[in-house]
């Protein structure tokens, strides 16, 4: 079967600034795909590329076979309908001018999914599938809590019928208890629907919930990729184990150690030669100094770009 989503040695430089420097992915039909990573590694800026809010400078992103980046004109538009985002914060993604159903009616009207005499009801239908009363639909984005906005924003996402969904951190600014009940919705849609999401975050304990598959992203590279309980079972790169390691642990009692990396990560503007996360790992030897190692398999769909990754011990996570 044909992944749904191809990426090929995606790049994007803003100057000297290789935020993303040749990211290579695939996400298949009713798939969830985890990106993670610390701020500033460039996943949102990937999650941006792919749906051309962000011109990249090089590479290949296939949506069911077709060019995307190539696409032009009113092409672009019918890519719009495949391809949606949910941004991170809810209310500046909704016009705080118009009503929540003039916000779900509008992708509807522009992509003529449906006539006007069909709109109230198709958007009391979104409405209902996020859990939210066909009434809301008159209210304006400032009257409702953050999690409710964030229902707003994933029903118009819904409203094209899209085969796939960049979640650009859709829970990172809400609270927890809410975090669970969109993450619910999130989970229950797909089933539903058969959408793929394209998950972005830097909270793993959410990524474990949600996501099938994981790749781990550091200075603008995939560092390591795998079905989720695999890397969480036995991460290959030393950089993933750093992460797992500040899981926190809601049992006191329970003993675990934590990796601690040493210094801040190198400037985007001044990578080092190598391997880039050689200055910060207790693993490096000199072959890491000098060489950048390529992802390479080290377990079934289990690909590590590090030149130890069959060498390292066992690591239990929290």
């Amino acid at each position: 079967m044909n992944p749904l989503l191809e990426v090929h040695n995606l790049v994007k430089h803003f100057g000297p600034v290789r935020a993303v420097d040749g990211v290579s992915l695939t996400v298949q039909e009713g798939e969830t795909l985890a990106l993670v990573g610390e701020s500033g590694c460039g996943k949102s800026t990937t999650g941006r590329c792919l749906l051309r809010l962000i011109e990249p400078d090089a590479g290949e992103v296939l949506f069911d076979g077709h060019n995307v980046l190539q696409l032009k004109g009113s092409a672009v538009r019918g890519l719009r309908r495949n391809l949606q985002i949910i941004f991170q914060d809810p209310f500046t993604s909704l016009n705080p001018r118009m009503t929540i159903g003039q916000a779900i009616a509008e992708p509807l009207w522009i992509h003529q999914l449906c006539s006007r005499a069909e709109l109230k009801g198709r958007v009391a239908d979104l409405l209902a599938m996020v859990g939210l009363r066909p009434e809301y639909a008159g209210h304006y984005p400032h009257e409702f809590s953050g999690g409710q906005r964030q229902r707003v924003v994933i029903a118009r996402a819904l409203s094209v019928k899209p085969s796939l969904i960049v979640a650009d951190e859709p829970v990172s600014s809400l609270d927890v208890s809410v975090q669970a009940q969109i993450l619910n919705m999130l989970l229950d849609l797909q089933e539903k629907l058969g959408v793929a999401y394209l998950f972005i975050s830097h909270n793993l304990n959410v990524v474990r919930q949600i996501a099938h598959r994981t790749a781990v992203m550091y200075l603008g590279k995939i560092v390591e990729t795998a079905p989720t309980q695999e890397l969480f079972k036995d991460p290959r790169h030393p950089y993933t184990r750093a992460l797992l390691s500040a899981i926190p642990v809601p049992d006191p009692s329970r003993q675990r150690s934590r990796i601690e990396l040493r210094g801040e990560p190198p400037s985007p503007r001044d990578l080092p030669p190598g391997c880039r996360f050689h200055p910060r790992c207790a693993h490096a030897v000199d072959r890491c100094l000098n060489v950048e190692p390529n992802l390479e398999p080290c377990g079934p769909n289990h690909e590590a770009a590090c030149h130890l990754r069959l060498e390292l011990p066992h690591f239990d996570c929290p």
